[in-house]
Formats: structure tokens, sequence, C-alpha cells
């Protein structure tokens, strides 16, 4: 059954959560705006502990996983904080070839605003079952990395300079890029902040990155549309009605560019539709079909 139809707390609930999570609103507002929705049955508390991430639900993959090999890695970041940590995961079978067969397309995963959390880790091992290497950035990196609560790591997040956090995911893409075990083709996904950072950095690398997956983030300015060389796979909830409005206008302005791209709208799905850490966001059958897309659309321009 997909997750949608077994939301146990009210749609606009969900949306206030969505705000919280935004730096919107602040956590006295969260938790006074669930007591508004609390129904029979239904505690203002329960609402909202179904809203909060469950990480551990929704890990797939182990993080001892043997069919992975792991590692945090810290690289210079001149333009941006000055450094930046993240997380690179290769497949095992990958390490266990020649030095050539050994090469694989990466992939760089952003998060979203709160830092580099354990679902994103997770996303992050997905990628290299799919064959890929992947590495996920933090850009709370300069502060202390993801403090282990998403509602800290979003204080912190708020905090960091805009630029420089996008400078810290230009350099990490470029350091995977140059990896001797990356093929030199790299895409980018990421999730809310960072799925507007990939179409950012399909802008700002134009032919040196292949391709782009951007979930629920905001568009390119229409004028820079034709920067972008990459691959462009855009993917909205369908209730996530700012962002889904604003995709005509950016469908028209890659058109125009002649820009290879696609946009998906799941019906009934919600902003972090994609996020099995918050179930009640989650919609199994729409981020199903979205996950299998992003794999195909990386395997044809990213790994071709």
């Amino acid at each position: 059954m997909s997750k949608k139809e077994s939301r146990t707390v009210p749609r606009e609930a969900i949306e206030i959560y969505n705000k919280y999570i935004h730096g919107e609103i602040s956590r006295r507002a969260f938790l006074n705006g669930a007591k508004k929705f609390a129904v029979v049955g239904l505690t203002a508390s329960a609402i909202v502990e179904a809203l909060m991430p469950n990480y551990a639900m929704g890990q797939q993959i182990s993080r001892d996983d043997e069919r992975i090999r792991t590692s945090y890695e810290t690289l210079p970041s001149p333009d941006g904080n000055g450094y930046i940590r993240g997380y690179l995961v290769r497949p095992f079978s990958a390490d266990s070839r020649t030095e050539t067969s050994a090469k694989l397309p990466g992939i760089i995963v952003v998060h979203e605003n709160r830092g580099l959390n354990p679902h994103t880790e997770d996303v992050a091992r997905r990628f290299a079952l799919a064959n890929f290497m992947a590495f996920a950035p933090d850009v709370l990196t300069s502060v202390g990395g993801y403090p282990g609560d998403d509602y800290k790591g979003g204080q912190l997040f708020s905090g960091i300079d805009n630029a420089k956090k996008f400078e810290d995911i230009v350099a990490s893409a470029l350091w995977l890029k140059n990896r001797e075990d990356c093929t030199g083709k790299i895409g980018v996904t990421g999730f809310c902040y960072g799925g507007g950072v990939s179409n950012q950095l399909a802008v700002r690398l134009g032919a040196d990155l292949a391709a782009a997956v951007p979930y629920y983030g905001g568009a390119a300015p229409a004028a820079d549309a034709a920067k972008i060389k990459a691959a462009i796979l855009v993917q909205h909830g369908a209730l996530d009605t700012r962002l889904v409005e604003a995709w005509p206008e950016y469908d028209a302005a890659l058109t125009a560019a002649n820009v290879t791209h696609e946009g998906h709208i799941y019906p009934n799905a919600v902003h972090g539709f994609f996020n099995d850490a918050t179930p009640e966001r989650y919609d199994e059958a729409a981020a199903t079909e979205a996950w299998n897309r992003t794999i195909a659309w990386f395997n044809k321009y990213v790994r071709a």
C-alpha cells in the first residue's frame, strides 16, 4: 500500500511541518499548529511524533552492508568555507576489478536544508548498489557538521552564507569528477534545497555535468537555461503547488535552450514524498517510480 493511502494526520498538518523544516516558522509555532489539527483519537503530540523523521525505519541499506565500501572524506573548498566533508560510497565489487574497470560514474547527492542526515547517507548507499560511486557532501561542515537533530541542523544551515554553501557543492562535484576511480562523468541529485542546488550546479558546470535529477527543488533562472548542457529530470509532488506551478516556465526555458529534459508530477504526492524517514510525507508508489526513473536517467546520460 502506498503511504499516501495510510496517512494518519491531515495534509494541512504536513504543510505546517514543511514550513517548520524549511525554517519558515519556529518550533513553538509548529507545535501550536499541530494542536489545531488534533482530532478524535489523535492528539497533538501524536501528530508531532508521526511527522518527525524516523531514520532507523527509513534505512534501506545498512551502513555495514558488505556490498559497499564507505568513508568520510574532507576536501578543500577555497571559494567556499575552506573545506567540505562528505560521505563517499562505492560498490565493493568495483574495487575487486582491474584498475580500468574499477572506474565508475559519479553521483553527487545533496541533502535537504538540515545537513547530511542518515537518510541522505542511505540514498548514497542506494546509488552504490546501482553501481555508481556517490559522494554526499555536508554543507554544515564549517559549523561542525550535521548535529544529529534536524531542527538544530536547520538552524545551523540558515546561519551559513548561501554562496559559500554552493561553492562547497561545486568543489565536491569537481573533486568527485577528477578522482582516479571516477570515469570523469558525473551527475547530481538532491532534495528540496538539494534539488535547487542540482539545477544551479547544471548552470554552473555546463558540460562538466552530464545529468541532474532535482527532486522538489527550485528551478534555475530561465535566463540561465542556455548555460545548461546536462540532461535534466525534474520530479515534483502534485500537492507541492508552489513548485508545480513554477514548472511550466522552467520547462519552456529548457525547451527553448534545447536542453534534454523531462518533468514528472506525481499525483497526490506532497513535498518530501521521496523521504521514507518521514512516513507521513512518504509516498511509496511515487518514490519507487521516481527512483527507477532516476537510475535509468543516470544510466543513460552518466554511465553511457
